[in-house]
């Protein structure tokens, strides 16, 4: 089957600017084109959009996924290559993954903070006397690590703060 640029924009929700721009810098060598310069979009190509998007939401430049690309388009004698590139690529998004799960953690911390503090009326249930005045208790950590390892995630912990 063969598609359209608008055809496949409808398709993949890539809009039609953008296919042109990836064409324009060299991600689409496999897309043909009609007598007066038309795109022509095959089944499998849908697949390589598949890919480059992916890519493009992993973070990677559009020079890493032309690379990326023109491997393919160079065929088996690159596998090992593609596959070691995807293998590099993950560990990355990993690595982000991770600390986007702390900077979540600590976000759910503040959000238990907060929310018994509003439930309270005031953020004073948190705080201890000191010699400066007063500050967070130091505990207070140990207290959010307490109650969500009792209702597993924080949306529990908020509906059980609001019982």
């Amino acid at each position: 089957m063969y598609y359209s640029t608008s055809e496949v924009s409808k398709k993949t929700k890539i809009p039609a600017s953008t296919l042109r721009y990836y064409d324009k810098h060299g991600l689409l060598p496999f897309v043909s084109r009609k007598q007066k310069g038309q795109r022509i979009f095959k089944d499998n190509d849908l697949n390589f959009l598949e890919v480059i998007t992916c890519m493009k939401k992993c973070g990677m430049t559009i020079k890493e996924i032309r690379n990326f690309i023109d491997l393919c388009m160079q065929g088996d004698s690159t596998l090992d290559t593609r596959y070691n590139l995807l293998e590099e690529e993950e560990k990355r998004v990993s690595e982000k993954i991770e600390e986007l799960q702390k900077q979540r953690d600590f976000l759910h911390y503040k959000m238990w903070y907060f929310k018994t503090a509003l439930q309270a009326g005031s953020e004073d249930i948190h705080m201890i006397e000191t010699s400066e005045g007063k500050r967070v208790d130091p505990d207070i950590h140990e207290q959010y690590q307490a109650a969500i390892k009792n209702c597993h995630n924080i949306n529990d912990l908020i509906r059980q703060s609001k019982d």
